[in-house]
């Protein structure tokens, strides 16, 4: 049954091959591709620098809203989620929820958390405090949930 397969993938990788090269091929005209990158519009918000945002303080309160948003810590709990059940023996969730380094090169060094059974208790921690994940951000104890 194997060959029979394998003959038949194969066959099918043979017929793939011909028909692509028995078709007409595709040639890019070079003369075109210029002519129509030379006509195009460039419509980058770059471009616009002096249309868009002029007015100094909408520049201002752009830049306070990010700085803001960024420098607050608000963390989503998806994202954690999801890093530690990827990466969570490597320690990144932590990383991402603002541990110390020492924090997640911990995890590194104890082959990823005493053998994955750390990342296994943040990750069923996290999925019980989904509403509020706000105690393990910044967390610095290798336990996180240690003194909850």
């Amino acid at each position: 049954m194997k060959k029979i397969y394998l003959l038949f993938l194969s066959m099918s990788f043979v017929f793939a091959v011909y028909a692509n090269n028995t078709g007409n091929s595709y040639m890019i005209d070079d003369q075109k591709v210029e002519q129509l990158f030379n006509s195009s519009t460039d419509v980058s918000m770059m471009a616009d620098n002096n249309k868009l945002f002029t007015d100094q303080s909408v520049n201002n309160q752009m830049a306070a809203n990010n700085s803001a948003h960024y420098a607050g810590g608000e963390k989503n709990f998806t994202t954690a989620i999801l890093l530690d059940f990827f990466l969570g023996g490597l320690g990144i969730h932590r990383l991402y929820l603002g541990t110390k380094t020492f924090t997640w090169v911990g995890y590194i060094l104890t082959c990823g958390g005493i053998g994955g059974i750390v990342p296994l208790v943040d990750f069923i921690v996290l999925i019980v405090h989904s509403t509020d994940i706000s105690p393990y951000v910044d967390n610095s104890k290798f336990f996180m949930w240690s003194g909850q």
